[in-house]
């Protein structure tokens, strides 16, 4: 078995060679092979399982949520269709049906495979 580095983007082990690339089949990312790790540290943000989110995935909170400012709740269950990722303490940014758009950590979901 070679040598092949480690996802710089989601630390998988998994990656392949293909040509003058290197792929990971977890996340998606590719980078060159001639080139040294990037060296941007890129935020890996997973749900409360350990999964790796990434941009337009479907998640369910996993908590009911209290609403700052409101009464409403945002229940546990509740599905969630398109998220975006975003730095900061709350690291999900969304629209929930009936309430509007949120901001959520990620501890607080899990993701719908």
């Amino acid at each position: 078995m070679s040598n092949l580095p480690k996802c710089p983007k989601c630390s998988s082990e998994l990656t392949y060679e293909d040509g003058e690339m290197f792929i990971c089949p977890e996340c998606g990312h590719e980078w060159d092979k001639n080139v040294a790790a990037e060296t941007d540290d890129v935020k890996v943000v997973t749900d409360a399982n350990g999964n790796v989110l990434k941009d337009g995935d479907m998640i369910t909170v996993i908590k009911d949520l209290k609403i700052k400012g409101s009464s409403n709740v945002v229940k546990v269950g509740t599905k969630v269709k398109i998220i975006r990722l975003v730095d900061g303490d709350h690291d999900i940014d969304c629209r929930i049906e009936g309430i509007g758009a949120m901001q959520l950590k990620s501890e607080f979901v899990k993701k719908v495979v």
